[in-house]
């Protein structure tokens, strides 16, 4: 399936594999994307559009043809903090940094779609936003975004948004209607307790022997205080406390995700957290600091819009989710002020041995997983109705 009827698709596979190979080089974590954000700009402009900033290193191309609703198209630009182990000729120059979750791509596509959109404005029935989001993986930028009041301003009245998927095999495309990513809120527990010998423990507290206590505990707000039918995940991944072998902690941390879709399921659990930190203070003459930060929204493609985005690209090989995913995304931020439909597009292709999990070092894909997202950016804009062609 091929929709690139300018220049021919090998022109554009090149121009594909140029921004990739490019933005591959030089990963920058959240709000220090300035070397992304210098070749986004230099890239938009010479294809003749005037890119503006937004927050301190995103930017935004706004195409506007005098139409009262705009149509936005999204792409994240930060990277990780992973050492990459690809062996790539165009790996990282940036050490201890990588695009390891497929950001350079979908960068890539969206400079491709804006490249296909530069000489289409009198073909345009609506206005369109292409947005590069910086600082995804961490704080959320799309909520900082949001809050600029840009959505408002430009009359945006729907969203899309890709992510490159290692699940999916190599060019299916796929989503599902509703609840599809979950809630992600950070929650860390520190125990302060009392130091002693080990010898003499009657004469300390504990705070090792407490926080294991209460990691067990937890367990029951899954098991007992949430309905089985309920998508929870309560996992704490990082533990640390003491620092002699014969002496008791005085201190001790663990750092913990909770993934939800309900809000009320939030709300019982996180009150379940609190009492019983609250019941070990009492029982064992301690004190417990109770962290929950605010997180991510879960991802919610809109129903309406999903029926219209399923027939737009009804041509392409498909993958329909029947349940959930547990992982969460920031484009849920944009959800909340518009309609939006959030889609992966597959990388797996076991022949290359691409099947790495994202955020791993030897995370990759090729530029055929591209075309078909860029495809589809095309495919959903001639079929809602943004171009006339």
């Amino acid at each position: 399936m091929v929709y690139f009827n300018y220049k021919g698709c090998d022109y554009m596979n090149k121009l594909l594999q140029k921004y990739r190979e490019d933005l591959h080089q030089i990963p920058e974590i959240f709000f220090k994307e300035f070397k992304t954000k210098k070749y986004l700009k230099e890239a938009l402009s010479e294809m003749g559009y005037n890119p503006m900033d937004i927050l301190s290193t995103g930017l935004y191309v706004y195409i506007d043809n005098g139409n009262n609703s705009t149509v936005a198209f999204r792409s994240d630009i930060d990277a990780l903090k992973v050492t990459e182990e690809t062996g790539l000729p165009f790996k990282s120059t940036h050490e201890g940094y990588m695009h390891a979750c497929g950001h350079d791509g979908h960068m890539s596509m969206l400079l491709g779609f804006a490249h296909y959109l530069k000489d289409k404005k009198d073909k345009l029935m609506k206005n369109v936003l292409l947005l590069f989001q910086p600082a995804e993986e961490s704080i959320g930028g799309a909520k900082k975004i949001v809050e600029t009041g840009i959505f408002k301003k430009l009359n945006v009245e729907s969203i899309f948004g890709i992510h490159l998927f290692p699940d999916l095999e190599e060019g299916l495309i796929g989503s599902k209607a509703n609840e599809f990513m979950a809630q992600a809120n950070e929650v860390n527990i520190t125990v302060h307790g009392k130091s002693a010998h080990g010898a003499m423990p009657e004469l300390g507290v504990d705070a090792n022997i407490i926080l294991s206590k209460i990691l067990i505990e937890f367990e029951n707000i899954q098991t007992r205080m949430v309905s089985p039918l309920e998508y929870t995940i309560i996992t704490f991944g990082k533990i640390e406390g003491g620092s002699v072998r014969n002496v008791l902690s005085d201190y001790a941390r663990m750092e913990g995700t909770i993934r939800v879709f309900n809000p009320d399921t939030f709300i019982k659990i996180s009150e379940g957290i609190h009492n019983i930190c609250k019941g070990y203070e009492l029982a064992y003459n301690c004190k417990v600091d109770v962290d929950i930060q605010d997180g991510y929204l879960p991802v919610v493609n809109d129903p309406v819009l999903y029926k219209v985005f399923r027939n737009a690209v009804s041509d392409f090989n498909y993958h329909e989710f029947e349940k959930p995913l547990m992982i969460a995304e920031d484009f849920s931020f944009y959800q909340r002020e518009v309609p939006g439909i959030f889609f992966f597009v597959g990388t797996k292709n076991e022949k290359l041995g691409y099947t790495n999990s994202l955020h791993n070092s030897m995370f990759n894909f090729t530029i055929d997983a591209l075309e078909v997202g860029l495809n589809s950016y095309i495919t959903l804009s001639k079929k809602l109705g943004v171009i006339n062609e």
